[in-house]
């Protein structure tokens, strides 16, 4: 995507009012609540068939979502982040549950790591093959993702 709709999509208010704080396990376990907030599908980055392994020609890809997140926290320095890791629907829920989280781990660490965004911005969490970008039982390299969002406005209730 390009670098302002980055920014846009990532800067963004909710889509509809936030009635009041939410508590980060309320956000991490409700679709319907993230999806107040916009995301960005990392679509650069695509794991291996049961890896959570960011390969070095990965990393880049990352610079302009973590040059958004930068700049945001830049501005704010409470803005949190919540990095989602997905598999596609290959193997069984258990198994995809935890490579799902190793997934945004790697992701956030990378973040941190290699850009610098400081880690008390980030929270992540897995969701195995719940959510599907391309509904198919097969392996399939586009659902092997991370999402990030901007999860701020539904912590502080605005």
């Amino acid at each position: 995507a390009p670098e302002p709709f980055i920014y846009q999509t990532l800067e963004a208010p909710p889509l509809v009012p936030i009635e009041r704080p939410y508590s980060l396990d309320e956000i991490r376990y409700n679709v319907a609540l993230r999806d107040r907030m916009r995301r960005i599908d990392v679509d650069t980055i695509t794991f291996d068939l049961g890896s959570w392994e960011v390969t070095p020609d990965q990393i880049g890809r990352l610079q302009l979502v973590a040059q958004a997140i930068q700049d945001i926290i830049a501005r704010n320095p409470n803005e949190v982040f919540l990095i989602e890791g997905h598999t596609d629907a290959v193997g069984n829920d258990v198994d995809n549950l935890s490579l799902s989280d190793r997934r945004a781990e790697t992701v956030a660490a990378v973040l941190t790591e290699n850009f610098q965004i400081p880690p008390e911005n980030l929270t992540t969490q897995g969701y195995g093959s719940h959510f599907l970008k391309i509904p198919t039982p097969d392996a399939n390299r586009q659902n092997r993702r991370v999402t990030v969002r901007r999860i701020t406005p539904l912590l502080a209730g605005r």
